[in-house]
């Protein structure tokens, strides 16, 4: 079993799957990874990929698997929709491009497509081609919530893979089991990152842990700050989420700098751009924690207001969420979680993150009725 899949202990059949397949020299030219939101398919692709590029079979400690992790393998491409409504025309005809090259560091090349069911119309079509008759050294990895909306014919070219939801029980126990920490820090992690592999590095990043920290200390200011305060939290909370990313950004210019003398200009046009695209997702990741963050708090908010006999998420906060509760009413965290869905979709509509911060905050103080105050 090689130690890349370690981390798909919460899929086992997905991970017996993958270890026969590296094992007997099986891998598919294409797969199709399809489960809920949370349910490990990235964990999935990123493990499969140390595997294929990693000389020893994917040990999880080299240093190609380690810029697997980072995401700045040069043969390793994560691929976003270029826009909100889906997968542009020019970024697959770019993939297309790219696919023709030789790999620079590993065997074989591997392009992981999230939000795959965002692969419509024409883009899905320019992609077709290459997907039915790929070179040999290169490998798709396909992840999506379902096919119910993709073209027939992609879903034919590729090998399904079904990720089964995980239970909030399941879940807690294997981040308590890969932390060695408590429940009530594992619920607090699994509500912010989302699945047991991502709520265990969060547990494990002092900067990620202390972003929650900033964003549960503005809403439990909202109440008492003016309207420049709110402005300067979403500023400090920004810069909190862009910290991590510069340990990102020298590993990229680090491994730029190996290979750019070994590619030709267009090439290294394409792996800056996706240097560049990566930051991008990377801190969208992050915002989207801190929203989830918030989202959390919330939740516990109306929890408290609607008087329910249900233990809250965040007990560390607990303070805080009685004192945000004893000021509005259950309207109030429900206009507030609709606060928090709008700044999401600005987000993936590539709107500031600065400003899609300060004006979810204004919005959320608002809604929790905090009388505005001046200076």
């Amino acid at each position: 079993m090689p130690a890349a899949l370690d981390s798909l202990s919460d899929q086992p059949r997905v991970r017996v799957f993958l270890a026969t397949a590296v094992a007997e020299k099986r891998l598919s030219h294409a797969y199709l990874f399809v489960g809920a939101p949370g349910s490990g398919k990235h964990e999935a692709a990123e493990a499969l990929a140390k595997c294929v590029v990693c000389p020893n079979g994917g040990d999880a400690t080299c240093d190609e698997c380690r810029r697997v992790a980072h995401r700045t393998h040069p043969d390793v491409r994560w691929l976003m929709p270029g826009s909100a409504t889906g997968y542009l025309v020019a970024q697959i005809r770019e993939v297309i491009d790219d696919v023709s090259l030789a790999p620079t560091r590993a065997r074989t090349k591997v392009y992981v497509f999230e939000r795959a069911e965002l692969l419509r119309g024409t883009a899905a079509n320019a992609l077709l081609k290459t997907l039915e008759e790929p070179p040999a050294s290169v490998m798709f990895i396909l992840c999506a919530r379902t096919v119910a909306s993709m073209l027939p014919t992609i879903v034919s070219r590729c090998q399904q893979v079904p990720f089964r939801a995980t239970s909030p029980r399941a879940a807690l126990e294997a981040v308590m089991r890969s932390c060695a920490t408590d429940e009530q820090e594992a619920r607090i992690a699994l509500a912010v990152a989302g699945t047991p592999t991502r709520a265990t590095e969060f547990l494990q990043s002092t900067a990620r842990r202390q972003v929650r920290r900033l964003v549960v200390g503005a809403i439990d200011a909202l109440a008492r700050d003016d309207s420049w305060d709110v402005l300067l939290a979403a500023r400090e909370i920004v810069g909190a989420v862009s910290v991590p990313l510069a340990d990102v950004k020298q590993a990229q210019e680090d491994a730029l700098r190996e290979t750019q003398d070994f590619l030709t200009a267009a090439a290294l046009k394409q792996v800056e751009d996706a240097n560049k695209r990566e930051l991008t997702a990377r801190e969208r990741s992050g915002m989207m924690e801190a929203l989830a963050a918030i989202e959390s708090l919330l939740r516990d908010v109306l929890v408290r207001c609607e008087d329910v006999s249900e233990s809250i998420v965040n007990e560390d906060a607990a303070a805080a969420v009685d004192r945000i509760a004893a000021g509005c009413t259950t309207a109030g965290p429900l206009r507030a979680l609709d606060a928090v869905t709008r700044a999401r979709g600005d987000l993936a509509r590539n709107v500031s993150p600065q400003l899609t911060l300060e004006v979810m905050l204004l919005r959320i103080k608002e809604a929790l009725a905090c009388r505005p105050s001046f200076r």
